[in-house]
């Protein structure tokens, strides 16, 4: 089970007994639940990251509902299903809120959305900030033509603008930037500079007033460099002792200065 061999593979690294340590039996034991991804090519680190987390998330999901099954058949009550919750979805499980307005009526509907991963674009092609894509993600959208919404006020399809906020911000917050865009019927990377926070980083513009945490602190960053076909992940980790920061390249692990954590190749944020 690949949640026992990611256990595994943790309990290696916090142990400390190796310079460094290889997944290999982990990434045997997921290739095998996820076979796309046992074969040596490039694979994207978002998709990966996804399918880890909702791996990890079913299994300890699972073993929560037999601990239930077995707590309430043993005290003579009915058997219930598990409410869906397990220890990813309260580290990394968010919540936006989708505030859908009819350009007729004016009628207001919300669509709630579950997220764990934020995918953000990005505005320039040269630099630009975290909070630039941001914007770029939360600033309201149109809905017209094929994209009309069916107004239940309205009885038809009217066109209609669309809002998202941040409902449920969870403890650790994941962004994605989205650096393969395609351009003239072509996929590409953007190679865009985007300077992101290490502290303080403020969520409230994006927020309802009931959301429950706004501000974040960076602590990991996974970086691509190369392109579509051909790369390389490494990343950048925050010890949450030492507060140093440590660059992980394969074999080589190695104490970075905090100026070197500002990269060009970021991927994904950990915050």
């Amino acid at each position: 089970e690949s949640a026992t061999a990611f256990g595994c593979l943790m309990s290696d690294m916090w142990l400390g007994e190796f310079d460094y340590i290889s997944p290999e039996a982990f990434h045997s034991v997921f290739g095998k639940r996820y076979p796309a991804f046992s074969r040596r090519t490039q694979h994207d680190a978002q998709e990966f990251l996804i399918c880890v987390l909702d791996d990890l998330h079913e299994a300890f999901k699972e073993v929560r509902a037999q601990l239930w099954r077995r707590h309430s058949c043993g005290a003579g009550a009915s058997a219930r299903s598990s409410s869906g919750t397990s220890i990813i979805t309260k580290l990394f499980e968010g919540q936006l809120s989708y505030g859908i307005r009819c350009l007729k009526c004016r009628a207001l509907t919300d669509r709630p959305e579950s997220f764990t991963v934020l995918s953000l674009p990005i505005p320039s092609t040269r630099v630009c900030s975290l909070q630039d894509c941001l914007e770029c993600f939360f600033q309201p959208d149109t809905l017209t033509r094929n994209n009309q919404i069916h107004c239940y006020w309205c009885g038809g399809n009217q066109d209609a603008t669309v809002k998202a906020s941040i409902t449920k911000a969870p403890q650790i917050i994941i962004f994605h930037l989205k650096r393969f865009a395609w351009q003239d019927k072509h996929r590409r990377k953007l190679s865009t500079t985007v300077c992101y926070p290490f502290s303080d980083l403020d969520l409230s513009p994006y927020s309802t007033v009931s959301c429950n945490k706004a501000e974040y602190s960076l602590c990991a960053v996974v970086n691509h460099a190369g392109d579509l076909d051909y790369g390389h992940y490494t990343a950048f980790c925050k010890h949450s002792v030492t507060k140093h920061w440590y660059s992980f390249d394969d074999a080589q692990v190695t104490k970075i200065p905090d100026s070197a954590v500002q990269a060009d190749t970021a991927y994904l944020l950990f915050y």
